[in-house]
């Protein structure tokens, strides 16, 4: 009996092993030519000028022996895949520059399982029936749901596959959806703003609490663990931000205060609030940084972005874990999976002179040399 299930096992890594050939020779992924938004593909960050992260390349197919193939089915990886079901990934069918954002999550997926995934690219009126019984047909487990799109084609799954979320804003707790959401941790945040701004004292923003409570929930704790104050104020409309911002800038200590820009549409809206902010914090000489990267180009003097392949290698860690019954984290986390974006003019501006060590240790520098 035994023997027939050491027989068995060897036959399932054979054909695992055959099947990754046959798609390493070939195009993985087809995507049609289909016209996208950010708001379509649950995108925050649409890139500056553009960075491109180009798709995961396959290795060359070489010859395996009968070691190697006892190597690779004693690997846990391979049998959680084999004994419990499997990864996929659902993740838009959009065009450049989101694509390559998306399939850099899927490279890191990859990389920290060690195997190859199923991936689904999806239109936003795909059937989700149909695409919930392939799932299932397929021995699915967890599906790690890449961009609003790739989230809403989930709603409706059967119980027994687990949703994971990423590559999307999520901004309330009430979505019910374990993941992690694109809006930057403020821990990390504040931290790298204290390694600017050693003098700072105080953090002060504005915030809707319909849409950004548990995020600043999480900036309390992550201040107070840092020594700050954060001075958070509440605003439901437009008129009530526009009219705690300029208060709020007027009354700043610009060399003890900055103000944060969270992800927030209310009180961080982009045609009225945001001008307005930017040029109020820079003719007081207030540092401002966001959440947004985008608003760093315009003047903001920093901002954090998604690293798109350390994210997918956080999501497989965390669909490992459901695997293998390990549920117990929040189900919703903010980015810790950064990089970091600065505006030297607006730094330069507020008194803050960066040498070219200091340069480097940021991931994109604006305006571009």
């Amino acid at each position: 009996m035994m023997k027939k299930i050491i027989n068995a096992l060897f036959a399932a890594a054979v054909l695992l092993i055959l099947a990754g050939a046959a798609q390493a020779t070939g195009s993985v992924l087809q995507f049609s030519a289909i016209a996208a938004t950010a708001a379509e593909t649950g995108m925050l960050i649409e890139p500056l000028d553009v960075v491109t992260i180009p798709a995961p390349l396959r290795p060359d197919v070489r010859p395996v022996t009968l070691a190697q193939l006892e190597d690779q089915l004693r690997r846990p990886e391979v049998q959680a895949s084999l004994n419990k079901g499997s990864i996929a990934v659902v993740y838009p069918n959009v065009e450049e520059p989101f694509r390559s954002a998306f399939l850099a999550m899927i490279q890191g997926i990859e990389d920290r399982i060690k195997l190859k995934v199923r991936s689904y690219p999806v239109d936003p009126k795909v059937d989700t029936v149909e695409l919930n019984n392939t799932l299932k047909r397929s021995g699915t487990k967890v599906v790690i749901a890449l961009g609003r799109q790739g989230l809403n084609a989930t709603a409706g799954f059967d119980r027994e596959i687990s949703v994971l979320a990423g590559g999307v804003l999520l901004l309330s707790e009430s979505e019910n959806v374990m993941g992690i959401s694109m809006t930057p941790d403020p821990a990390m945040l504040f931290s790298r703003l204290r390694a600017l701004l050693p003098e700072l004292r105080r953090i002060v923003v504005v915030y809707n609490p319909a849409k950004s409570d548990w995020l600043i929930k999480l900036a309390r704790e992550a201040a107070k663990a840092q020594n700050l104050e954060l001075s958070a104020h509440v605003a439901v409309d437009l008129a009530s931000a526009a009219k705690l911002y300029s208060q709020l800038i007027a009354s700043a200590d610009n060399r003890h205060d900055a103000v944060w820009l969270p992800h927030d549409s209310t009180t961080v809206e982009e045609s009225t609030i945001l001008p307005l902010v930017l040029r109020e914090s820079w003719n007081n000489n207030l540092p401002l940084f966001s959440s947004n990267v985008l608003h760093v180009k315009k003047g903001a003097l920093f901002a954090m972005v998604p690293d798109n392949v350390e994210l997918g290698r956080t999501l497989a860690a965390s669909a490992m874990g459901v695997i293998n019954g390990d549920v117990r984290r929040r189900p919703l986390v903010p980015l810790r999976e950064l990089q970091t974006a600065i505006n030297l003019r607006t730094a330069s501006h507020i008194g803050l002179n960066l040498g070219a060590l200091q340069q480097r240790s940021f991931d994109f520098v604006y305006p571009q040399p």
